[in-house]
Protein backbone atom coordinates (compact mmCIF):
# COMPACT_ATOMS: atom_id res chain seq x y z
CA UNK A 1 0.00 0.00 0.00
CA UNK A 2 1.02 3.60 -0.95
CA UNK A 3 1.23 5.92 2.17
CA UNK A 4 1.43 9.60 2.20
CA UNK A 5 2.35 10.73 5.86
CA UNK A 6 1.39 14.32 6.59
CA UNK A 7 3.74 16.25 8.30
CA UNK A 8 2.12 15.93 12.45
CA UNK A 9 1.86 12.16 11.28
CA UNK A 10 6.17 12.21 9.86
CA UNK A 11 6.60 14.38 13.27
CA UNK A 12 4.94 11.71 15.77
CA UNK A 13 5.98 8.56 14.01
CA UNK A 14 9.95 9.80 14.26
CA UNK A 15 9.40 10.76 17.89
CA UNK A 16 7.49 7.63 18.82
CA UNK A 17 4.74 10.22 20.26
CA UNK A 18 1.47 8.55 21.74
CA UNK A 19 -0.29 10.94 19.74
CA UNK A 20 0.13 8.62 16.75
CA UNK A 21 -2.55 5.81 17.00
CA UNK A 22 -1.54 2.40 17.28
CA UNK A 23 -3.01 1.44 13.72
CA UNK A 24 -1.16 4.51 12.63
CA UNK A 25 2.36 3.40 13.59
CA UNK A 26 1.55 -0.34 12.71
CA UNK A 27 0.16 0.71 8.79
CA UNK A 28 3.63 3.23 8.90
CA UNK A 29 6.03 0.72 10.39
CA UNK A 30 4.77 -2.35 8.02
CA UNK A 31 7.67 -3.25 5.65
CA UNK A 32 5.22 -3.99 2.50
CA UNK A 33 3.27 -0.23 2.39
CA UNK A 34 5.52 3.02 0.77
CA UNK A 35 5.94 5.38 2.91
CA UNK A 36 5.75 9.09 0.85
CA UNK A 37 6.17 12.58 2.33
CA UNK A 38 4.48 16.04 0.88
CA UNK A 39 7.08 18.00 -0.80
CA UNK A 40 5.97 21.00 1.04
CA UNK A 41 7.38 19.09 4.49
CA UNK A 42 10.68 20.21 5.14
CA UNK A 43 9.50 23.81 4.98
CA UNK A 44 6.71 22.76 7.54
CA UNK A 45 8.78 21.73 9.75
CA UNK A 46 11.22 24.83 9.40
CA UNK A 47 8.04 26.89 10.02
CA UNK A 48 6.93 24.71 12.76
CA UNK A 49 10.77 24.95 14.39
CA UNK A 50 11.54 28.70 13.93
CA UNK A 51 7.59 29.54 15.50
Amino acid sequence: MKVLLDTCAFIWLVTDDPKLSELAKEIFLNDDNELFLSAVTGFEIAVKYTA
